[in-house]
């Protein structure tokens, strides 16, 4: 008799509708399965079910009755939402905004920690009927305020990802069409997008220019299009196909040509500009690594229309990729501050390049020797093997600090770390920055407004009597770390410091006499558009994902928990564009990537006028600074100190796992000055607790009581490796 029912259950299923593809989408998600696990146990590939999903194809018997059968069962356990009775009223934003609004800090209204509604951009639409790009949709947070006028040359957003099935080639936009693409090779692919495709992006400055086009391959695009789905142990080397291939030859037939990276996992594809015609297209493969994964996470494993929603959210809130986060959050300090600008119309009514104020010029420059890394052409005339000491070299880095524990804390019950959402970017703003070369000054006066490197001896500064503010407080200095060096250590004597650090210095109530200095005189705030364009792409997304602005401490602290697995495609725009922050600051001081250089030599970052490593420095000192400042606030009023601080994380010892068990909040308001929970950047989250026994156990393990435990704090996992044995 089972197998009568059985029979009848499969000739219903045969016969079912099925769910449509976004529903489709939704009872998978709500299950928490991936695409690979049902495409294994339906024994199909992983492209197929991803097409079920689309829209673009229908299941076929025999997987068709086992595919209803499954969304059926899922039906069951998670029936469809009904439709509200009235908006909400906050609505995530999680298809692409247009690029030409004014980036404006997000003040969503309050709302409780609760995930957020199935995002519109996850129903991909069906290929459209008449094949021909169609405008993107608004989302109906983007009706809040007027729209900026759509360019129509950008109507289908700033990028697509090719794919190709049964030698169909279909470009999947960031708003959720679908086109047709009728290329059979990539310089055809080039041609189709420059003409019909309607990608790009605006220009984020006046002065600036507008994005090229971004087109991302997937493994079936480059196999259909002659590429290989893989790259050889050589050609990772490298960075590139080589120039003799197939596919670079015929990009050269038709008159194309690629910048000196070649055919890598980042391409650039162009013809010389006629006057202000502009034809170029960027390649984006994420099969040759092209999408990190340190920051990136599973993005180059998504489904096209998944993949496009992800970067298209990144590139209309942060800016179209250029490369690699680092590489973005470069170009788009200079996207915000382009070098020039269009000069005055001239006696002939013509029009010529000048330099755009608050920019850094055409012109690279050369560091100031204390700021210069080793094996820099302005140091080559130093000894081979000689080892600058603090009085040679500007060494302003993140904290790497920790010490042993007291007996009060050891009687404690937890550890808790907690840490600064986008650090840097918090130090990065309002931050008066040099845009020119430095001037060499003997026994200068000390100007806390005035950018530059100072040799001074801070060795006098005694943390444990500081002034706050107009008062003097006692406090217990040998628990404190320096902040005067990234080790913690107090400085030994005379050493190179920026200036946020030594402003420091006289904040805390000691004068300074500086022997020397290397000064810029033409100076700005250069940085404070880049922080604020990531600020808003950061909050916003944040927003997205269920943690907003005007949240009190106890429900920041429940939406910041597991926030990622509301949307796991927004987390990995947040990865990004953190990784945008850190990489973007870290790309003004790059070292030499191999290309043959040896010490003394130039290297081809040096070429750049976005190669200032005095920037990076100051940056990182601010931050430092601002850190610490916020450490010995918490200090005087509590009289806790932490235990071990790394970069922007900072651990204490508590008698509860949570930060509200030692941060001193009353009436939900915190410490001023202090630490402060939540999301905005220069507040702090709860970064991870362990016990005090797990961190005596670690240390005693390892023989090493200065082990710094920040490094371990969120999921407590030490390994040799990382401890160096």
């Amino acid at each position: 008799m089972s197998e009568l029912f059985d029979a009848v259950d499969a000739l219903v299923a045969s016969r079912a509708a099925l769910p449509p593809p976004a529903e489709r989408k939704r009872l998978r998600t709500a299950h928490g399965l991936t695409i690979e696990e049902v495409a294994a146990a339906l024994k199909v590939r992983r492209a197929t079910v991803s097409g079920w999903e689309a829209g673009k194809t229908e299941p076929r018997p025999p997987e068709r009755d086992a595919y209803a059968r499954l969304l059926n069962q899922l039906a069951e356990l998670y029936p469809a939402p009904a439709p509200a009775s009235a908006p909400p009223v906050v609505t995530p934003v999680t298809g692409p905004a247009p690029a030409t609004e004014p980036s404006t800090p997000p003040t969503p209204a309050p709302a409780t920690p609760q995930p957020p509604p199935a995002p519109a951009a996850d129903q991909t639409p069906a290929r459209p009927a008449d094949r021909r790009p169609t405008p993107r949709k608004t989302t109906p947070a983007e009706t809040s305020k007027p729209a900026a006028p759509r360019d129509a040359r950008f109507e289908n957003g700033p990028l697509a990802v090719v794919d190709a099935e049964d030698g169909k080639v279909s470009a999947y936009c960031a708003g959720g069409q679908i086109l047709d693409v009728p290329a059979t090779s990539l310089p055809s692919l080039v041609e189709w997008t420059l003409s019909k495709a309607r990608l790009g992006q605006p220009k984020l400055s006046g002065p600036g220019r507008p994005a090229d086009p971004l087109l991302v391959l997937t493994e079936t695009a480059l196999d259909h299009f002659g590429l290989p789905t893989a790259l050889t142990d050589e050609e990772k080397r490298a960075g590139r196909i080589p120039d003799g291939h197939n596919t670079v030859r015929q990009l050269a037939r038709a008159d194309w040509k690629l910048t000196q990276r070649g055919l890598g996992p980042w391409a650039r594809i162009y013809r010389p500009a006629q006057g202000s015609e502009r034809q170029c297209v960027q390649l984006c493969i994420p099969a040759w690594h092209a999408l990190d994964t340190r920051h990136w996470g599973h993005a180059a494993q998504l489904p096209p229309a998944e993949l496009a929603r992800v970067l298209g959210v990144y590139a209309t809130r942060v800016m179209t990729p250029r490369g690699s986060t680092a590489v973005t959050g470069l170009e788009l300090m200079t996207a915000l501050h382009p070098p020039t600008r269009a000069s005055e119309p001239d006696a002939a009514g013509r029009r010529h390049p000048e330099h755009n104020p608050g920019s850094l010029g055409t012109q690279p420059v050369d560091p100031a020797p204390c700021e210069a890394p080793d094996g820099h052409p302005v140091l080559a005339h130093l000894p081979r093997f000689h080892v600058r000491g603090p009085d040679e070299k500007l060494f302003e880095e993140a904290y790497d600090w920790a010490r042993p524990m007291t007996d009060a804390e050891c009687t404690l019950h937890h550890l808790v770390g907690i840490d600064v959402n986008m650090a840097f970017a918090a130090g990065a703003n309002g931050l008066s920055v040099g845009l020119d070369a430095p001037t060499h000054v003997t026994n200068p006066e000390f100007d806390p407004k005035l950018p530059g490197s100072w040799l001074v001896d801070l060795s006098h500064v005694d943390l444990s009597r500081v002034r706050l503010g107009k008062e003097w407080v006692n406090l217990d200095g040998d628990l404190l770390p320096s902040p005067f060096t990234p080790k913690g250590d107090r400085p030994q004597g005379p050493a190179w410091y920026a200036t946020p650090t030594v402003a420091y210095a006289t904040e805390l109530g000691y004068d300074v006499q500086p022997m020397e200095a290397w000064l810029r005189h033409h100076h700005g705030r250069y940085l404070d558009n880049w922080y604020k364009r990531l600020r808003d792409a950061y909050l916003t997304t944040m927003a997205d994902l269920g943690v907003h602005t005007d949240l009190p401490p106890a429900a920041f602290l429940t939406a910041m928990d597991s926030y990622t697995d509301r949307d796991p495609d927004l987390g990995l725009v947040v990865s990004a564009i953190k990784a945008t922050v850190k990489g973007g600051l870290g790309k003004l001081r790059e070292r030499p990537r191999g290309e043959g250089w040896r010490p003394g030599q130039p290297w081809r970052a040096l070429s750049r006028p976005t190669w200032r490593p005095d920037i990076r420095a100051a940056v990182i000192s601010r931050t430092r600074i601002n850190l610490h400042r916020k450490i010995v606030k918490h200090a005087a009023h509590t009289g806790q100190y932490p235990v071990a601080v790394l970069s922007d994380c900072v651990v204490y010892a508590s008698p509860g796992p949570s930060p509200l068990d030692f941060l001193p909040y009353r009436d939900g308001k915190p410490l001023p000055g202090g630490f402060k929970l939540g999301v905005n950047p220069g507040l702090v989250k709860h970064e991870g607790t362990q016990t005090v026994l797990w961190g005596e156990e670690v240390r005693e393990r390892f023989d090493a009581p200065n082990l710094n435990l920040a490094r371990y704090i969120k999921d407590g996992t030490v390994t040799d490796t990382d401890t160096g044995e």
